[in-house]
């Protein structure tokens, strides 16, 4: 019928049947159905209103289990850290809500919430980001891939700085990763924003090789380092 359509625009009558036998004749079957997007199409596409979420856990170094909240922007990669517990019951994860939702403020309009299944999240969870226009998207059952950019960044948070920290307990475990988080936001490159930094304004003009000072700063006490040009 499309086709026929097409060609009644151009002042060709000619019936359905006709054009299903001549597209027969010659090989042709019906068009098949389209799908809709795929799900790296729709982040791709979506990313700037999307936001992904998860948690991850840390061992003190006295055999203690510490449960880590977080968020991140999908669009610009930037790290909301929402908190750090002991034990995450649903009032301390709604708090975290809390805590997310004022966070993005002046962030812009975000209109999805990437989180899995985990029994962890309440109701009240998504109650808060529902009256704030968001609507949770739960990830497939046993699906790491589908909250890709929440399972990256957690990886990186581990490499770069958590394999190389014996955490003493929840205060010290939350002020290393607040410090690494505005490392991430403010300094590191990413790859998926063009080696840029998710709160850095775009790169200065490359200066003249002989007139280059480049200065080094230290966080989380040597384990990562900073450079800047001096001006």
């Amino acid at each position: 019928m499309r086709i026929k359509g097409e060609l009644a625009k151009l002042g060709i009558r000619v019936s359905a049947s006709a054009i299903r036998t001549l597209l027969r004749r010659n090989g042709l079957g019906p068009v098949p159905r389209r799908g809709g997007p795929t799900w790296a199409e729709f982040l791709r596409n979506q990313a700037r209103g999307i936001l992904a979420t998860d948690f991850f856990t840390v061992e003190t170094i006295w055999l203690r289990t510490l449960y880590v909240s977080f968020a991140i922007e999908l669009r610009t990669r930037r790290v909301h850290l929402a908190g750090v517990t002991a034990h995450p019951d649903s009032g301390w994860v709604t708090q975290t809500a809390r805590n997310l939702s004022w966070d993005l403020r002046g962030r812009g309009r975000f209109r999805y919430l990437i989180r899995d299944r985990d029994s962890k999240y309440t109701r009240s969870f998504d109650a808060v980001f529902a009256a704030d226009g968001i609507q949770a998207i739960l990830t497939p059952v046993r699906a790491p891939r589908a909250n890709a950019f929440a399972e990256r960044w957690v990886r990186t948070v581990r490499r770069e700085c958590l394999d190389w920290t014996l955490v003493l307990g929840r205060r010290h475990l939350e002020r290393a990763l607040r410090e690494y988080v505005a490392h991430d936001n403010a300094k590191r490159p990413h790859r998926g924003i063009d080696l840029q930094a998710p709160d850095s304004p775009p790169s200065p003009p490359a200066p003249v090789p002989s007139m280059l000072r480049v200065r080094r700063r230290d966080v989380l006490g040597g384990l990562i380092h900073e450079y800047e040009l001096v001006a």
